[in-house]
């Protein structure tokens, strides 16, 4: 691994490319805040899919992407003498150690759920009015009912075990067998909401799970898709009951 030295060299040497190219590449010159931001988001997902896929290669190139990402805003923030990479960094440094006082201060914590607790209590502290305040609404539906979750456990509301978490699991789903029509999209989403929580409790990610369970579907779905048209067949070709026994074979990790 590199030496602290070596990092910073190589971090002074991407802020000196992005000088260059933001004077001379008109690609680069032209881009704003806002013609950057779907960029971001789709690094962001890339990233995701490279750490899912336990790619640490791909890992390495999209933090890049990322990095790239952060100090080409912090230019531009820069060009409107709004802040620069100093503020930026700076910012989140002084952040991070108001927010562990169990680490630069005096304060004591037993475990990690002190820890949040702590740090939901102070950014209240500094000038949130509501504790889900910090949840962006722009994340997609999963990823921020996760967030949410994980908000309020921060001050206490939350269910003492996995069990009544699973209990409200049922719950839900009796509400959604017996309601009508109007509210079948509620009740629906209720049970979403519940099933996000219970992962909490298994430890899981609602989001990395259900990805991988796409991936498996796919690759078992292709999979069959291919020895369907190894035998000269197409899905119009065959009934419910045959695509069945196609799925069953494909899911042999021998197929």
């Amino acid at each position: 691994m590199h030496s602290r030295e070596e990092q910073t060299q190589a971090f002074h040497r991407l802020l000196d490319i992005m000088d260059e190219l933001r004077e001379k590449c008109p690609w680069d010159r032209k881009q704003t805040m806002e013609s950057l931001y779907h960029l971001t988001i789709e690094e962001t997902y890339e990233l995701g899919d490279a750490i899912l896929n336990n790619d640490l290669t791909e890992v390495k190139k999209e933090l890049g992407d990322l990095f790239l990402h952060l100090v080409f805003y912090s230019k531009i923030g820069e060009e409107k003498n709004a802040f620069d990479v100093a503020d930026v960094l700076n910012t989140i440094a002084e952040k991070l150690i108001f927010r562990h006082p169990h680490i630069y201060g005096d304060v004591e914590v037993k475990n990690e759920e002190e820890v949040k607790r702590n740090w939901e209590q102070l950014k209240m502290k500094e000038g949130r009015k509501s504790v889900l305040s910090g949840v962006p609404k722009g994340l997609p539906a999963m990823v921020k009912a996760m967030r949410i979750q994980e908000k309020v456990k921060g001050v206490g509301f939350d269910f003492p075990n996995g069990d009544e978490s699973f209990a409200k699991i049922q719950e839900e789903i009796h509400e959604l067998q017996e309601a009508d029509e109007e509210n079948l999209e509620n009740e629906f989403g209720d049970i979403l909401f519940s099933l996000i929580n219970y992962a909490r409790f298994l430890q899981l990610n609602p989001e990395s799970a259900l990805e991988k369970t796409n991936q498996k579907f796919k690759n078992r779905f292709e999979r069959m898709e291919a020895e369907i048209q190894k035998n000269g067949l197409s899905f119009s070709d065959l009934s419910l009951e045959e695509m069945d026994a196609y799925w069953e074979k494909s899911k042999q990790k021998n197929f």
